[in-house]
């Protein structure tokens, strides 16, 4: 077995890169998720060791001991990193100039050769799913006999490998918590809405909706939700209870864990049995009766996914989701207590100023306790970058992030300007969290509680500094 080294590399301060994050940028207050993208081959690997940069404060300096000495090295990449990435490989290069250096994530899933090209420093990419791949790369088998990956032959010519078969046993996949106590800190972790510190991990891959601009299903995961079965699944958990008493929550971070009702269901049951706090991605359709059992069953917090306010732009994202059935959805969560976070992006096709006022007053309306804003985001392999492409919405620059890691507006359409896109989240934050009753609220949730005293108070100051940088930002 090869030493392997797997990297979430050094980048902008405050900057979540990690394969968790669902979009990669700086975020309005300190916010990072777990690496388990890259955790999970880790897993797979003997010996390996998993180092995640940014959370960590890790400058390339800190890290040089452990580049020097390992074989390979597995870096996860994105669109908005992936020049940042470059230099990295470059500099590691520099300095251990026999390791092989590899890239994996959805950027170089569907951009394999252009990433290649990209840098001499890239030995090779591992497309698609590429749990197994990394394994038999780090156990030193013939590149030529590895599916999925595409790699520099001998003579420097680029080569493709047929695609690896996509995984449908879900249990084959090792526990990823294991890899979390061994190499990272999870004090590091945090999340603006969960209770910290908390604990993420997938129970399945794949996701059956087909919104255009979401990346994981179109790249990595697919349309067929895949999951491990609840037994695996729970025995996991037991594993992190005993390995993390310090943990507050639990978060399964699949696409959608309520895509399959009776499933989830059932694994709320058996959660119940442990006494685990637990939250969880959800569209917001889910039925009233399975909230109740949830809820009854250990579930504290849903994240749900809005993105519009507006149902023409649902259906041109192909959300499939209704607007009256979101309000139903959020009134059945408040009614049940159920905490929502929601979140919402503008600039999606077919925005305009009316329809990001609409999506402002849904938002106020249905009031989630916390919400986050974002940008949208057409990365490479998706529907939304395709339209983007064929339409010429881009901007001059079609980067993701300007040069301090903070999301810019990459699209600009005849009727709605860029820069008003990018203006109108500074908007949107203000009038959705400066109302008397959402301060009252705040307020009361902290002086129920001096935890959330302290993390509020520090929250809030993160939060204004990233609306005063956000000012002083040319897009």
């Amino acid at each position: 077995m090869m030493r392997t080294l797997f990297l979430q590399a050094p980048s902008f301060d405050g900057y979540d890169g990690g394969a968790g994050a669902r979009y990669q940028m700086k975020r309005e207050v300190r916010s990072f998720w777990y690496p388990t993208w890259l955790a999970q081959p880790a897993a797979l690997v003997q010996g390996s060791k998993l180092i995640d940069a940014p959370p960590h404060r890790l400058s390339f300096n800190d890290i040089r001991p452990d580049l020097m000495r390992h074989e390979l090295i597995v870096m996860h990449t994105s669109t908005p990193s992936f020049k940042s990435d470059v230099r990295t490989a470059e500099m590691i290069k520099a300095i251990n100039p026999n390791c092989k250096i590899g890239f994996i994530g959805a950027k170089v899933a569907v951009e394999p050769e252009k990433s290649l090209k990209g840098t001499a420093a890239l030995d090779f990419v591992a497309r698609n799913e590429f749990d197994f791949t990394i394994k038999e790369v780090a156990e030193g088998l013939d590149w030529a006999a590895i599916k999925g990956i595409s790699y520099r032959d001998a003579a420097g010519a680029i080569v493709h490998n047929e695609d690896r078969e996509v995984l449908t046993n879900m249990d084959l996949l090792p526990f990823v918590t294991p890899v979390y106590k061994r190499d990272l800190d999870i004090n590091r972790y945090f999340g603006g809405y969960l209770k910290h510190p908390y604990l993420s991990f997938y129970t399945g891959r794949g996701c059956k909706s087909r919104c255009t601009f979401c990346l994981w299903p179109q790249t990595v995961g697919g349309h067929n939700y895949r999951v491990r079965s609840i037994e695996h699944v729970i025995a996991e958990v037991k594993y992190a209870r005993e390995a993390f008493p310090e943990v507050k929550e639990i978060f399964f971070d699949d696409d959608t864990l309520t895509d399959n009702l009776p499933r989830v269901e059932a694994l709320a049951k058996e959660l119940a049995k442990l006494g685990v706090t637990w939250s969880c991605n959800a569209k917001a359709n889910v039925p009233r009766k399975t909230l109740e059992i949830l809820k009854a069953n250990g579930l504290r917090l849903l994240l749900v996914g809005y993105e519009s306010g507006n149902q023409k732009i649902l259906h041109n994202i192909k959300k499939g989701v209704l607007v009256d059935v979101a309000r139903r959805f959020t009134r059945d969560c408040h009614e049940l207590g159920i905490v929502i976070h929601g979140t919402f992006i503008l600039g999606l096709p077919g925005e305009t100023r009316e329809t990001i006022e609409e999506t402002l007053n849904f938002a106020k309306e249905i009031n989630p306790h916390t919400i986050q804003v974002s940008l949208a985001a057409p990365y490479p392999g998706t529907f939304l970058y395709k339209q983007a492409k064929e339409n010429g919405w881009f901007t001059e620059n079609v980067d993701l992030l300007n040069e301090d890691g903070t999301q810019i507006a990459p699209l600009n359409y005849p009727h709605l300007g860029h820069t008003e896109i990018f203006d109108s989240v500074e908007d949107f934050y203000k009038k959705f969290y400066f109302r008397p009753s959402k301060i009252a609220s705040i307020l009361g949730e902290m002086i129920r509680s001096p935890e959330m005293m302290r993390r509020r108070l520090r929250e809030g100051v993160e939060f204004f500094q990233f609306l005063h940088q956000r000012e002083d930002t040319v897009i």
